[in-house]
């Protein structure tokens, strides 16, 4: 890694591998930056390997994955910025509030606590795993018809179907019931220090047409940072769901990312 360049760490939620981030960081080098994307603990290098292995990373939870990249984040020569996707955005919340990114940007986040309001479809996708309390520390898998309900309900049948084939893996429940216990337990791991005032920039995003975070979670997600003075701005995309960062439009949201993260005074940012 070089140390002039700023790195940038990518963090993938629940049921797409770290890989699918490849775009993503071509994308970000290219622009002079330094990033990495790991999976979360216990989840194979390869799509192939996490389908051959699903129960690999069953029973991992939100602080272990927190943990996980806190000890990836300490191996880099900066602070990074931290991009995450549905969990994999909370998970940068958490990063960003605890001192070890110096921005992050949250891709239609699944809900911290203190989100109370879940709509109808976001509660269909995660009953998924919710509906069986066995389940906490198991690793699900999604059938094609719930990744397309739940990812890819904005695209052709063709598209849908190449990215359920090429990125979705099976992972770990636990995350899905931390969440949604989160707003009855007081120090839940989906609880990020929201009144912080001394962190980094938040970009917070959301697809209007997302089933699994409905842009719903994303404007009441902002609406927690309102006592904080640190910059947390929102940027709506009204026909992307939840397949943004992976499906044929994830240029646009990556340009979005850049250009507000360089907006900002952040050490290292290439101009």
């Amino acid at each position: 890694m070089t140390a002039d360049r700023t790195p940038v760490v990518f963090v993938h939620g629940l049921w797409l591998h770290a890989s699918s981030w490849t775009p993503w960081l071509d994308f970000f080098r290219d622009a002079g930056y330094e990033p990495v994307a790991p999976s979360w603990p216990g989840i194979p290098d390869t799509v192939e390997e996490s389908r051959a292995h699903p129960d690999s990373a069953a029973g991992t939870g939100i602080d272990q994955i927190v943990v996980h990249y806190t000890a990836v984040v300490s191996d880099l020569p900066a602070r990074p910025i931290v991009i995450g996707h549905s969990f994999g955005g909370l998970i940068a919340q958490r990063l960003l509030a605890g001192g070890s990114a110096v921005a992050a940007v949250a891709v239609d986040p699944a809900p911290i606590r203190g989100v109370v309001y879940l709509p109808p479809s976001a509660l269909k996708v995660a009953s998924i795993a919710l509906r069986k309390p066995a389940n906490r520390n198991r690793s699900i898998a999604l059938t094609a018809d719930q990744f397309r309900y739940g990812f890819t309900n904005t695209l052709g049948d063709d598209e849908a179907t190449t990215l359920y084939e090429q990125w979705a893996i099976p992972s770990p429940a636990k995350p899905l019931f931390e969440a949604a216990s989160a707003n009855f337990v007081r120090h839940s791991p989906a609880r990020v220090d929201t009144r912080k005032a001394d962190r980094g920039p938040l970009l917070v995003t959301a697809g209007g047409q997302d089933h699994t975070v409905p842009p719903a979670v994303s404007r009441a997600t902002v609406r927690l940072y309102g006592k904080s003075h640190a910059v947390t701005d929102l940027r709506q995309f009204p026909d992307r769901g939840h397949s943004l960062v992976i499906d044929s439009g994830w240029r646009e949201i990556a340009e979005a990312s850049l250009s507000w993260l360089q907006g900002h005074a952040l050490p290292g940012l290439p101009g």
